[in-house]
């Protein structure tokens, strides 16, 4: 990447300051537009998914053509990772001129308020996480960890850390609302978490975890996971019962079972549908919906992601 400080000139503008440059002083916080309306502008075509809610903030993926704009000032962080082709780049902000190139490994992260004129010469594949100033603030809080200052603005820096927690994302959305949203808001927390570490101009570490759940808690949570479909398994709800922040129950939990609260609940799940399909004749569209999944077609694929079979080939195959 190459940074160069200087005015920032229009091919063929005689001199003159290119007009598109972001110069004007940024809206106050409460009338910027959150990140995915600005995003969906400038891009110009919807995101392949979205997966939100108004605590935690959004998980996009996108595929976009070449853009040549001004992305204006936002209410949320906005991070970002790059699981596709190489895709070459400038970014201007004043006086600063950025060239380099997005890629695997890289991420970039636009701080809440800043705005820049980008030129993005290839079409791109990018996760985007779109991250409340209040939830950095909470995670801040929880994790003993200092306030953050501004975060400070990167340009496709590299970090497989952060490029791996975002891209996780990809593949791990299934259609399960309950699934998805605590895979969501442990990304997020996580993310939060690494940021306030590598990304703010206050340098702090969170405060270490020493040992796990007690028993009685950690039998409270997994009662809990193991309750219907419709139960409020959020991480909110989970950490709330065990009296803990977020933050702690995702890692105290992870220190006693090995895994975290979603890869738990996934797994079990898994393993409902697995009995069903072996006991049963319900139909697959009457397993995935008691099972919360959004359609037939997004259980079937959770399902095959975690076995390499479809719900039907397996059903077939155990029954002989």
């Amino acid at each position: 990447m190459t940074v160069r400080r200087g005015p920032i000139l229009r091919e063929g503008s005689q001199g003159q300051p290119d007009s598109s440059e972001p110069d004007a002083p940024a809206p106050s916080f409460n009338k910027r537009p959150h990140a995915d309306a600005e995003m969906a502008r400038v891009l110009r075509t919807k995101p392949v998914s979205m997966a939100k809610d108004s605590s935690s903030g959004a998980i996009t993926f996108w595929k976009h053509d070449p853009l040549h704009d001004v992305v204006g000032a936002m209410a949320d962080h906005v991070i970002m990772a790059f699981p596709g082709a190489p895709s070459r780049f400038e970014r201007r902000s004043g006086k600063e001129h950025v060239t380099g190139t997005a890629r695997s490994g890289t991420v970039t992260v636009i701080p809440a308020g800043s705005t820049s004129r980008w030129d993005i010469f290839q079409p791109l594949t990018v996760v985007q996480l779109y991250l409340p100033q209040t939830t950095l603030l909470r995670v801040a809080a929880e994790a003993g960890m200092a306030g953050p200052d501004d975060l400070v603005e990167r340009t496709a820096n590299p970090d497989l850390i952060t490029s791996r927690l975002l891209l996780s994302a990809v593949g791990a959305l299934d259609g399960s609302a309950v699934l998805d949203s605590l895979f969501r808001h442990q990304l997020t927390d996580l993310v939060a978490t690494r940021l306030l570490a590598a990304y703010s101009g206050s340098f702090s570490r969170p405060v270490p975890i020493i040992g796990g759940l007690s028993p009685k808690i950690l039998a409270r949570a997994i009662e809990r996971l193991r309750s219907d479909v419709d139960a409020d398994l959020s991480l909110s709800a989970l950490a709330s019962d065990a009296a803990l922040s977020r933050f702690h129950f995702c890692r105290a939990f992870k220190e006693s079972t090995g895994v975290s609260p979603h890869a738990w609940l996934r797994q079990h799940r898994l393993e409902q549908a697995m009995q069903m399909l072996r006991e049963t004749d319900d139909s697959i569209l009457s397993i995935a919906a008691a099972l919360g999944y959004a359609s037939q077609t997004a259980f079937a694929a959770a399902f095959k992601k975690l076995t390499g079979e479809s719900p039907s080939v397996w059903r077939t195959r155990v029954r002989k």
